[in-house]
């Protein structure tokens, strides 16, 4: 294979392996995640067979954990996570603590030092997002209340996580590693680095805070309105991207971080519904090459070199974590249903560990040993997942039909709290999705017209839509003027004042078109009159809108006919009634 191939053979392959591995993994009723770490684990050193550019491959996973952690910040919700925060915050909290000394507890079994326990317990302790939402899915849990709180524990892990990642290199030299690039050869007190850390990230957050939600919304909303498809997507890449590394370049926190923050800034937009939907697919792939790229690093032997030792890692987390969840959720006095959802859902572990594992064995807090034990427990706690929810659910029938009272009493109130607040929150989505809804309905109601196209373009049309007002006597649009726009009239009443006389439009009518569709000049002056609201349609923007809805292009043309017809007619009638 010639080197300058090395890129496609290796996308490619990895692809292939992925796509019949996890085929396969989905037929067993596993996540095919567990089929892409597999067909990492055949392409990578330790296995026979072809071997892919380990080194391309770590760079594409990077880009894997951008993407990943702009779509995290994508679907944040800060009001979900309100709303759950009395169970949420504590509970991740307090898990990703008590298995993090659990972890040290294992590595010092296993004569770790304390920072190689410290990644060790903080890579067990966070569960992955992706086997959790597909779980919750499959079993329409997810807009329930115990999915509701599995979610937002999750988000808290995750922002923990981001938090650790920032912290780690700062900390390396004190917990016996060595130094990030980023701190050799600065000669500062401990206590300072960790300060200077937080506040680049601080700054950062400031930023991304109180400038992206001005600029980005505004961005997405210019690019949205040039109609190209393609041109929005690029543009929501470009922001992803180009947040993660400049916040890299300029403040030095990680690419991770800055794809958060820019998916959380794109979520504030109304256009973050498309953004996710545009570039879900990129999200996708490029998660698949991070999941393959785990793989690689994968050496099976482990499982053979220390069978003890990946049966601790796994206890720790199918075992002690959903111990940790079910007694910290009881413990908040939350319903027994609660707890076994959220024991059952987060006795895994995913993407933030490799990420965790990865910057421990770089700062040389984690040996290599530890790291494929970490894998082995990612890969086994993912694949028997499944079977640990169902054993969750039979739990929780069991204890329902045996202890009723205690079931259906326990924790009620707080339950009762917690729905209404989550009733809250779906009625508030319901209003606002009502709103937009009813704002579209409107536009076909009053523009019948429009009902040739979907509602899609029915949204993109709200965007290129400029809003005009005229007072009476105003005069909109002036004979002998080139065509620039074509007004649609929401609200009032305008003359078109002919050679032969004026004609009346009301709401629902436009004006306009026929300048736009013959290149030519108006012909006829427009004079407001009444207090006129317009919906202002551009020439580019109707050209290009047009040319992708050609039947509404059709319908527009012939009503401009039948309106050069009837002036025809009308100034004929008016000069046989002049001769006679």
């Amino acid at each position: 294979m010639h080197q300058e191939t090395g890129l496609i053979a290796t996308v490619a392959i990895s692809f292939v392996f992925a796509a019949v591995l996890g085929y396969c993994a989905d037929r067993l009723r596993l996540p095919p995640l567990v089929g892409y770490l597999f067909a990492g684990i055949f392409m990578g050193p330790f296995t026979p067979g072809f071997v892919a550019d380990t080194e391309l491959a770590s760079q594409l996973a990077e880009m894997g954990v951008i993407l990943l952690m702009f779509g995290v910040g994508l679907h944040f919700s800060a009001s979900d996570l309100l709303a759950v925060r009395g169970i949420a915050v504590p509970g991740a909290i307090g898990q990703i603590l008590l298995a993090t000394l659990l972890g040290v507890g294992l590595g010092k079994l296993w004569g770790w030092s304390l920072g190689a326990g410290i990644v060790f317990g903080l890579s067990l302790s966070v569960a992955s997002t992706v086997v959790l939402l597909k779980a919750l899915e499959e079993r329409n849990l997810i807009n329930t209340a115990g999915g509701r709180v599995a979610v937002g524990w999750l988000i808290v892990e995750d922002l923990a996580m981001v938090l650790a990642l920032v912290l780690l290199p700062a900390l390396a030299e004190l917990l016996g590693g060595h130094a990030s690039d980023t701190w050799h050869g600065v000669d500062l007190p401990l206590w300072i680095t960790i300060a200077l850390t937080l506040l680049k990230v601080a700054g950062f957050a400031a930023m991304a805070i109180f400038l992206g939600p001005r600029i980005v919304p505004w961005l997405l909303t210019l690019i949205a309105r040039t109609g190209s498809r393609e041109l929005f997507t690029l543009a929501v890449l470009a922001i992803a991207l180009g947040i993660a590394f400049g916040s890299a370049a300029i403040f030095g926190v990680s690419f991770a971080l800055g794809a958060f923050f820019a998916g959380v800034v794109m979520s504030e937009s109304h256009l973050s519904h498309r953004a996710a939907a545009d570039s879900l697919p990129l999200q996708n792939a490029f998660s698949v090459l991070f999941f393959v790229s785990v793989g690689m690093l994968f050496d099976p032997s482990i499982i053979l070199r220390q069978p003890l030792a990946v049966i601790g890692a796994l206890a720790l987390i199918i075992i002690g974590k959903a111990v940790i969840s079910f007694a910290i959720v009881t413990l908040l006095r939350y319903p027994i249903g609660m707890g076994l959802t959220a024991a059952g859902g987060l006795a895994q572990i995913g993407e933030f560990s490799f990420i965790l594992a990865g910057l421990g064995v770089s700062l040389g807090l984690l040996p290599q040993e530890g790291q494929d034990l970490i894998l082995a427990a990612a890969i086994l706690s993912i694949t028997l997942n499944p079977l640990v929810i169902f054993v969750a659910e039979k739990l929780n029938r069991q204890i329902k039909v045996k202890w009723p009272r205690i079931y259906e009493g326990y924790g009620r109130k707080n339950q009762d709290i917690l729905a209404r607040e989550l009733e809250k929150i779906r009625a508030l989505g319901e209003e606002r999705a009502r709103q937009h809804h009813l704002r579209i309905q409107q536009l076909v109601d009053t523009f019948p017209l429009f009902s040739e196209v979907g509602e899609d373009a029915l949204e993109e049309l709200l965007l290129l839509f400029n809003p005009k007002l005229a007072s009476p006597g105003e005069r909109v649009i002036r004979r002998g003027d080139r065509g620039d726009s074509m007004y649609f009239i929401s609200s009032g009443a305008v003359e078109v004042r002919l050679a032969s006389g004026a004609v009346r439009l009301e709401p629902g009518a436009f004006f306009g078109e026929m300048a736009l569709l013959s290149g030519g000049r108006r012909t006829a002056d427009i004079i407001a009159v009444d207090f006129c609201q317009f919906e202002v349609l551009e020439r580019r923007d109707f050209n290009m809108f047009m040319s992708r809805h050609p039947n509404l292009r059709a319908v527009v043309s012939e009503m401009a006919q039948k309106r050069t017809e009837m002036n025809v007619l009308r100034q004929q009638w008016e000069k046989s009634m002049d001769l006679s």
